[in-house]
């Protein structure tokens, strides 16, 4: 689950916050990354934990009315969301139980959120066309799940908010988890039962080492590539860059020359895109130039051997003094 863009997210965030901080010490510093991405796995299982404490709290509401319905002699309400067969499948799964279990991760303290979404989904327009509808599959089940994720939990600020005050880390990684939960659902299968795989915490351990020697190479090698950042940008106004641009970049180079099995445009373009993210508006065209730039000069010198694009116009001449 946790992918190279989640890595590469975090180790620019810790990058950042290494040379902020005064105690710079490596390995701490790669503890603290490890157990940053920890936490996302966390994250994920409490946001598939969400829909069941939903369900849990529908069923709690159905309850109710079912038992004030036989009390007034009423036709009992409608059983078809709390029986909904993806939200039982997930709610019986064993890794989720387990994971669960063993990090103590729980909706129960935070009932009165729970209770407010269950409020929304009631009230949106998937959830009454769902039970107006008179397909039981477990597809139509399992899609209104993710519409409602999609609609309700993806982009929620009161989820952002309660993340935040839970965890340092839960609110940045949300956006990119948001995804692996989707994917979740859409692979759930009925035939899996309880013993449905969830996404594992790594792909595999090739992941897990990337995060480790990115962030290391990036830390260790800092002054040489500052070097080829100098050397390379002469004919750019280097005064004019964000520190986060210069942090951006010089984990870039690092995956430039740590990785030869990366293509430079997939790192350029990668970090490009961090650059629009977390530093300023003009940030994009100053990193993508550069690190063309930067690149091109690498591959000259023979410390990387890369294939690149054709130079444009623009890279020659975009931002340049």
């Amino acid at each position: 689950m946790i992918n190279r863009e989640l890595i590469r997210i975090k180790i620019v965030q810790l990058t950042y916050a290494y040379y902020q901080n005064g105690n710079r010490n490596m390995d701490n510093a790669e503890k603290e990354l490890l157990f940053s991405l920890s936490k996302a796995y966390d994250l994920y299982n409490f946001l598939l934990e969400l829909i069941v404490a939903v369900t849990r709290e529908e069923r709690h509401r159905y309850d109710v009315m079912n038992q004030r319905a036989e009390r007034e002699g009423a036709e009992p309400p409608s059983n078809k969301f709390v029986n909904n067969q993806f939200a039982t499948q997930l709610e019986e799964n064993n890794m989720l139980n387990e994971f669960i279990e063993v990090k103590k991760l729980t909706w129960k303290n935070d009932i009165e959120f729970v209770r407010k979404l269950c409020n929304q989904i009631e009230q949106s327009q998937v959830y009454q066309d769902y039970m107006a509808d008179a397909d039981d599959s477990y597809e139509a089940d399992r899609e209104v799940w993710r519409k409602l994720y999609k609609q309700l939990v993806q982009d929620n600020p009161d989820i952002d908010t309660l993340l935040e005050e839970k965890s340092l880390y839960w609110n940045d990684d949300k956006e990119v988890i948001d995804t692996f939960v989707l994917k979740t659902i859409k692979r759930f299968d009925k035939a899996n039962k309880s013993k449905q795989e969830l996404l594992p915490e790594y792909k595999d351990m090739e992941d897990r080492e990337f995060a480790r020697k990115l962030f290391r190479a990036t830390i260790l090698n800092a002054d040489s590539y500052q070097r080829y950042m100098s050397t390379a940008s002469r004919n750019w106004d280097f005064s004019r860059l964000a520190y986060m641009d210069v942090v951006i970049m010089q984990i870039a180079i690092a995956e430039l020359t740590t990785f030869p099995g990366i293509p430079a445009t997939v790192t350029i373009n990668e970090y490009v895109e961090m650059a629009k993210v977390y530093s300023t508006p003009r940030s994009g065209g100053y990193v993508n130039g550069m690190l063309d730039n930067i690149a091109r000069y690498l591959n000259e010198q023979g410390i990387i051997a890369k294939d690149l694009p054709e130079r444009k116009s623009k890279y020659r001449d975009h931002h340049k003094n």
